[in-house]
């Protein structure tokens, strides 16, 4: 404290930090990038571990033998979609009445923004159909979901089929505590965010449907299904929600527990676990799947069903069977097994998951980086914001910056273009940036102090501060998302000056950490990381599809990616052109 209250001392510390300014922030850069790297080093990680005491034994004896009947659901299910062109909601109502349920339907529709590229539609009109399984030995207060939901073409048939074994296989059992949902779905994350608005009386997205005609009990947890061959070669598992929420990591656990007790082989990423974590190729492995992992949370967009659970607390997880050409096969009874034993386990939950992780990331299913490991990896990056905003701001004190924000303007707001969904976007992408490369020939109207080096460093100090604070926010709620922003945008928001003999070589950095160029390294990077390399013209299209689907998943189920990048990053990035371009 004598250090600061001392100014004399402060005064020397000011002049030390000053002059060392740039070697500080070198510094913090090369630490917090090398601190996340070294978060996929196996001796840096924490192994996973149960935490709580319900899930802890996988002791249950799984006795699921009806195999050969989900693959005749699956039979019977396919040919009746095709028959009826769509999902057979009057066979599913047959089907799940005659092993005993309680079966309802519930209808829905939803208007696009813009017409998708498949059908050119701006309704979405669809059906679900849900079972209830009542428990016979508890309150009826409390219930566990599964989900499959009923895709287009052949895809996901026989997740549908086992679903309805495994409901007729449920029944005839009496150890249930907890009601059991059996759900079916039609268009996917629409069909289950309709059901999970209904079913909790909100209406968050504009979605309409009918009112749910039954209930069970509070949903504790829930797992959807997706399965599209009658044997699988290994189980991947799916984590990422809507805007970058995770499951519980105890439901991850379970998922895992139950894969080595059946001998099902699992998967996180689509990438297997390997064992030589002391050698380079088991590093880089390791490294790969965590930036999978990362890539996928920023993006803020469901990796399946279940990441619409996650904003209604309920803890919910993806199981994907996938079938390559690994000689093991596994068929529709050891996953129907796999199934019942984690079920029999969360019919024995006496609370709702708290105990373990929500915050993590996870290079494999055996070791996770928790929140307190790799927060100072960002903490490091926004340091330098701290660190170049006290030269900015003492080399000029008076800073009068009145004005000037108000020349944000938002990425998009597309109504009913009469022009197709990517020439929507592109037509709006080039709009916004047109205005904004003229921002730097307006500001000084209204900015004061501007055309002097006050104003420019008044400019410069507010825009650090703002997006230190601001990726300090994103970081919060989405460290992924944060993180790449951090590690691409600081170091060349730090630096720049409106020099004129640099003008050209900051204003080119400046567009290479754009959002718009980090989205397109990033879906460049995500296909090299799944060893899907793609060509720039695949990439360009890549990019205009997620742009797309980032505003439509912003209309559809409240996405805050959309709004965040053009609200807030957007016109941040503005300043700094502002900056480079002063005149």
């Amino acid at each position: 404290m004598g250090l600061l209250s001392d100014p004399n001392r402060r005064r020397a510390l000011t002049s030390l930090v000053t002059r060392l300014n740039t070697p500080l922030c070198v510094l913090c850069y090369l630490v917090g990038v090398s601190w996340f790297m070294g978060l996929a080093f196996e001796p840096f990680m924490l192994r996973t571990y149960m935490s709580e005491n319900a899930m802890g034994s996988t002791m249950v004896e799984e006795k699921f033998v009806f195999g050969e009947r989900a693959i005749s659901y699956t039979r019977e299910f396919a040919g009746q979609k095709k028959k009826t062109g769509g999902m057979p909601v009057d066979w599913l109502v047959k089907t799940m009445k005659s092993r005993g349920l309680e079966v309802y339907t519930q209808s829905f529709s939803q208007t696009l923004p813009f017409p998708d590229e498949v059908k050119e539609r701006y309704m979405v009109r669809g059906t679900n159909v849900y079972g209830i399984l009542r428990a016979p030995r508890g309150p009826r207060t409390e219930s566990i979901v599964l989900s499959a939901p009923c895709s287009e073409g052949n895809n996901n048939n026989q997740a549908v089929g086992l679903l309805l074994a495994i409901a007729s296989y449920f029944r005839s059992q009496i150890y249930w505590a907890k009601d059991i949902i059996f759900l079916v779905n039609e268009h996917d994350l629409i069909g289950t965010e309709a059901w999970l608005e209904a079913y909790h009386d909100v209406n968050m997205t504009g979605l309409r449907s009918s009112p749910m005609q039954g209930r069970a009990g509070a949903i504790q947890a829930a797992l959807s299904l997706e399965l599209s061959s009658d044997v699988i070669t290994s189980m991947d598992v799916a984590l990422e929600g809507l805007n970058g929420q995770l499951p519980n990591l105890d439901l991850v656990n379970l998922f895992y527990a139950f894969c080595q007790k059946t001998g099902v082989l699992c998967t996180i990423q689509g990438k297997l676990q390997r064992n030589d974590w002391d050698t380079l190729p088991g590093y880089t492995h390791s490294l790969s799947t965590m930036l999978l992992m990362v890539l996928k949370q920023g993006s803020g967009h469901p990796q399946g069903d279940h990441g619409l659970f996650l904003r209604y607390h309920i803890e919910a997880v993806t199981m994907r069977g996938i079938n390559s050409f690994r000689q093991y096969k596994f068929d529709m009874t050891t996953v129907g097994k796999l199934i019942e034993g984690m079920f029999r386990k969360l019919n024995n939950l006496l609370e709702r998951f708290h105990q373990s992780y929500f915050f993590y990331l996870m290079p494999s299913l055996t070791r996770f980086v928790s929140i307190g490991y790799y927060m100072p990896a960002f903490g490091f990056l926004a340091l330098i914001l701290v660190l170049r905003a006290g030269p900015v701001g003492s080399a000029e004190r008076p800073c009068q910056s009145t004005g000037g924000w108000g020349q944000r303007r938002r990425a998009g707001d597309i109504q009913h273009f009469p022009v197709s969904e990517t020439e929507a976007v592109v037509l709006t992408a080039i709009a916004i940036y047109v205005a904004g490369l003229a921002l730097p020939h307006n500001t000084h109207r209204v900015l004061s102090g501007a055309g002097t080096e006050r104003g420019w460093r008044s400019l410069k100090l507010f825009s650090l501060l703002y997006l230190a604070v601001l990726l300090g926010c994103t970081t919060l709620i989405n460290f992924s998302l944060g993180f790449i922003l951090a590690v691409t945008m600081i170091p060349v928001a730090a630096f720049i000056q409106p020099h004129r003999s640099s003008k050209v070589l900051h204003g080119v950095a400046l567009i290479l950490v754009s959002p718009a160029t980090t989205l397109l390294l990033s879906i460049y990077l995500y296909h090299e990381l799944i060893e899907y390399p793609v060509s720039l013209l695949e990439c360009w299209q890549h990019f205009l599809t997620a742009v797309s689907q980032g505003i439509l998943d912003h209309h559809l189920y409240g996405s805050l990616l959309y709004p965040l990048i053009a609200l807030f990053i957007y016109p941040c990035w503005l300043q700094f052109w502002n900056i480079v371009f002063w005149k």
